[in-house]
């Protein structure tokens, strides 16, 4: 009779799980409803608001923001380096999840921002490290470069060989700080068909309802 009644009771949890599935009105694409990833060593389910009326957060519902500095990107940012959109965002964090340690995602905004929320997943290295104009000395970006770019040094200059895939992103189409992080890291040599840019950036994000996160401390 135990048995039985765990035979049935599996079932109907099956049931119940598909039905949910099947209840998710909104996802990601008709064949993706979340992605799970990583982030300060909890898994996070990376997923649309299920909420039809919800609207963005106040931080990204302005329209008109002071040029300069504010200025739209263009959508070609550089020779070589690729702009993509969420769903290919979301590829890297899964292959990132699955073990591939040679992407690494990085948030280039200050953490004043960062800490409002950013994509889970995502690693926060602001755009002044990597820039000698706003006081990054040679050895702090030496390290940078290799702690998280994988990038080697040989007899003082870099060697890209074993350069990570940056997915880079920062507050959206009219940031510059994702962008400012490029160009400085074209300007040392990496390679530009190493670099992602998600030029949608929070905006974007924040846009379709996606799954974001605030540091733990």
């Amino acid at each position: 009779m135990k048995t039985i009644m765990m035979f049935v009771l599996s079932i109907s949890l099956g049931l119940s799980l598909n039905s949910m599935a099947q209840d998710m009105e909104v996802k990601i694409t008709p064949d993706l409803e979340s992605v799970d990833v990583t982030h300060e060593g909890e898994t996070i389910s990376i997923m649309r608001s299920q909420d039809t009326e919800n609207t963005i957060t106040k931080s990204f519902s302005k329209t008109s923001r002071p040029c300069p500095p504010f200025c739209i990107q263009p959508m070609s940012l550089a020779p070589g380096v690729e702009t993509i959109g969420e769903v290919e965002m979301l590829d890297y964090l899964a292959k990132v999840e699955s073990g591939d340690d040679t992407i690494v995602v990085i948030d280039s905004r200050t953490p004043d921002w960062f800490e409002r929320g950013t994509i889970p997943g995502a690693i926060n290295l602001p755009w002044t490290a990597l820039n000698p104009a706003q006081g990054a000395d040679p050895l702090s970006i030496a390290d940078i470069m290799q702690e998280i770019y994988g990038v080697a040094e040989n007899e003082g200059l870099f060697d890209f060989s074993n350069a990570k895939t940056a997915v880079m992103f920062c507050n959206g189409m009219w940031c510059g700080q994702s962008p400012n992080n490029i160009k400085n890291l074209l300007k040392f040599g990496y390679p530009a068909h190493k670099i992602k840019w998600y030029r949608g950036g929070m905006q974007d994000w924040e846009i379709l309802g996606l799954t974001t996160v605030k540091p733990s401390s």
